[in-house]
């Protein structure tokens, strides 16, 4: 679903009143919070999507890393995970279910995580996803709703894997192209998180669905702030640029982000228009977006982006 979609959908739900749910929906952020005790917290979420990959192998690892990162965002380990399977063994067979649930174990075997179990239907339409449970300190949870005026910006991974997999799937992209998208979709955000902890990181959020645009703009309304971005600064997966000058290998959620972001971005006339693509490309399993006080700057993980500053609540300049 679209952000404004998503928004919409939700809107007029009653606010949760425990005590002891430090992170809900009402920020739009990566995972729930509950504390267990003083010295525990359990953070929650899941994940799951349609291939978007050729490879089952490859598309299990995605799924799996993409899953985990939601953890990661909020400043917490993750420890257990469930499968969530929907899949038809008659259409696609039991080898290829094997080789997309192998490649979610080796990339949970590669984050100390146990898969514990699951749930799967029979659906025509493969997914594969996975429910993840991690654990952090109380005090020191990372929402998307601390950032400061002030604060840096930090991308950890280089965006564009939408433009690249729609691209794939019109057999516009080579395989060159394709590899370097499933190393970067492939990547834990492990360090990056760890390091965005140390660094004493006010605000953090991942760049999924919405893309880096729309998970930047939740993190500013939740922390009462406005962004500026430099365009120029941000990271990109080699030979993506390229691809965003063609209309056939932007997503038809990436062109849902662009219009979502209209409302909330201003944009300087000298970004070209193959770098606003770029900034609404809906990427799966992509970097932290990480919010570091300026003293601690030299030490945050990743490539600086941008910066935090008093204005109007959600909005994003783009210079």
């Amino acid at each position: 679903m679209s952000a404004s979609d998503l928004r919409g959908a939700l809107a007029g739900f009653p606010k949760p009143n425990d005590p002891d749910l430090l992170v809900s929906a009402d920020t739009a952020d990566d995972a729930a919070v509950y504390r267990v005790s003083p010295e525990v917290a359990l953070v929650q979420s899941a994940d799951f999507f349609t291939p978007i990959v050729d490879d089952p192998y490859d598309f299990g690892r995605i799924a799996a890393a993409n899953a985990l990162s939601d953890i990661y965002a909020m400043g917490a380990e993750p420890v257990l995970a469930l499968n969530l399977v929907a899949f038809s063994l008659a259409e696609h067979g039991a080898e290829t279910l094997r080789e997309i649930l192998r490649g979610g174990h080796h990339v949970a075997e590669r984050a100390g995580v146990s898969i514990g179990g699951g749930h799967s239907i029979d659906d025509p339409e493969p997914k594969y996803g996975l429910s993840v449970t991690g654990t952090v300190h109380p005090d020191a949870v990372i929402t998307n709703a601390g950032g400061r005026a002030g604060d840096e910006l930090f991308l950890t991974k280089p965006i564009g894997g939408g433009l690249i997999t729609t691209a794939a799937k019109r057999r516009l992209a080579d395989d060159g192209l394709i590899a370097r998208a499933v190393a970067t979709m492939t990547e834990l955000n492990e360090d990056g998180s760890r390091a965005a902890v140390a660094a004493g990181a006010h605000a953090m959020t991942d760049v999924t669905g919405f893309g880096l645009l729309g998970h930047l703009h939740e993190l500013c309304e939740a922390s009462g702030l406005l962004a500026r971005v430099e365009a120029g600064a941000v990271p990109v997966i080699e030979g993506a640029e390229e691809l965003a000058a063609d209309e056939l290998c932007i997503a038809g959620g990436s062109r849902r982000n662009a219009a979502d972001a209209a409302e909330f971005t201003d944009w300087s006339p000298a970004v070209p228009r193959e770098r606003r693509v770029l900034l609404t490309d809906a990427m799966t399993s992509g970097g932290l977006l990480v919010a570091v006080p300026p003293d601690r700057a030299s030490s945050a993980p990743g490539i600086r982006v941008g910066v935090l500053v008093d204005g109007p609540p959600g909005r994003i300049e783009v210079e």
